[in-house]
């Protein structure tokens, strides 16, 4: 699979912008620049957080990311056009805590900091957009849009549910 911004399909390079983990991404060590990308959201932190929690809902608020998640044997996959990954989320967690895993076809595994957490009556999540080896700052740019048009998609569903 090839970075963002390269050819493949529109899910092929959402899902391309993942950061890779520090658990077994790479093979060497290396410390990537990051950009937190954040929305405030009108609604409670809890719902928010259930909401975004629940991987049935991803093809709503980030379809880039893929069309269908299906869950199998208590594990988690996301249809893609690039073919089914997995997607691992935490456990349950009362610090807002949504960070999870992608693991492609041929294993390699990326990590994905996303937090929900309370501003006043209301919330705030943030995603952390690393830039992988190798890709330009014009790549990271495309990304940081896609990452912040999924953020400005959930906020939609979430106070259009309170009308």
């Amino acid at each position: 699979m090839e970075r963002a911004g390269r050819s493949g399909s529109a899910e092929e390079r959402h899902l391309a912008l993942l950061a890779p983990t520090a658990l077994g991404g790479y093979n060497r060590a290396v410390t990537l620049e990051s950009r937190q990308i954040a929305v405030v959201i009108d609604r409670p932190v809890a719902e928010v957080y259930e909401y975004a929690f629940d991987p049935a809902n991803l093809p709503e608020w980030a379809p880039g990311l893929g069309h269908a998640v299906v869950e199998v044997d208590g594990q988690w996959f996301v249809e893609t056009g690039a073919g089914r990954v997995g997607i691992a989320i935490p456990p349950r967690n009362d610090f807002g805590v949504l960070d999870h895993t992608i693991t492609m076809d041929s294993g390699e595994v990326f990590y994905n900091p996303l937090r929900v957490f309370p501003n006043e009556e209301g919330s705030e999540i943030v995603f952390t957009l690393r830039r992988a080896p190798g890709m330009t700052g014009e790549e990271l740019e495309r990304d940081a849009g896609l990452v912040a048009a999924d953020l400005a998609r959930l906020k939609q569903i979430l106070e259009r549910a309170e009308a």
